[in-house]
């Protein structure tokens, strides 16, 4: 009786592995898929979000915001569409503070947004808008306010120089947007790189993370608090 040999990959993370089983192709039980069952530690990727979070893609078609995860006080987030990433509660009012860490764990080919917005409104609506402040792996910051899928560029693309380049290792970047008596004022670091009035950045809303696509990035000590 002929028979056939059936690769099978060992779920470990530690080797690369193969068992190797002979089975016989005219038995029934040869044409039955092998279920391989994962380690109990095994990570799996989640492409829902953690409890509190909501999300608002750039793509209305996408269904999936990409990987997420939450582990401590990160939130990793990679291969999404982009968008923005926020828990309703972060709100940020009167004179305010919105800050967060972003490392960067790999360079892309064609450099993609990260960072904070401010002045979210109607997120879950039609009617949706905020102010985006966002870095890139060349260097450069810039802000910009969408609404109702038309963007107002505040400020172009401009070298920040206090932002740190990944060159082999992966930097990570502290963004700051500080609103106080009427004005606003955007750092990098410990640095503030630009400031405008409060009016051309929009009203009090909800800040959270913005994304472009296909970005793998960690946020961590992410915090939204009023000043007295």
């Amino acid at each position: 009786m002929p028979c056939c040999l059936l690769l099978v990959a060992a779920p470990s993370f530690s080797a690369a592995l193969l068992a190797v089983s002979t089975l016989a192709c005219s038995s029934p039980a040869a044409d039955q898929p092998q279920k391989v069952t994962p380690p109990a530690d095994a990570q799996k990727p989640v492409s829902r979000l953690p409890d509190g979070w909501k999300a608002r893609l750039d793509d209305p078609d996408a269904k999936e915001p990409g990987t997420v995860q939450v582990e401590k006080d990160a939130i990793i987030i990679a291969g999404g569409p982009g968008g923005i990433f926020y828990k309703t509660g972060d709100k940020a009012e009167k004179d305010y503070s919105a800050i967060a860490a972003f490392t960067q764990s790999k360079t892309l080919p064609v450099p993609q947004p990260y960072g904070l917005f401010v002045s979210g409104v109607d997120l879950d609506k039609d009617t949706w808008r905020y102010t985006a402040f966002v870095v890139r792996q060349d260097g450069k910051y810039r802000i910009v306010t969408k609404s109702a899928g038309k963007e107002t560029v505040l400020v172009d693309w401009r070298t920040a120089s206090p932002m740190l380049e990944p060159k082999g290792v992966k930097p990570t970047n502290t963004l700051e947007v500080r609103a106080l008596l009427g004005a606003v004022h955007f750092l990098i670091g410990d640095k503030e790189v630009h400031q405008m009035p409060r009016d051309k950045v929009g009203p009090d809303g909800i800040a959270g993370v913005r994304l472009g696509p296909g970005m793998n990035v960690q946020v961590t000590k992410l915090e939204v608090k009023k000043f007295p």
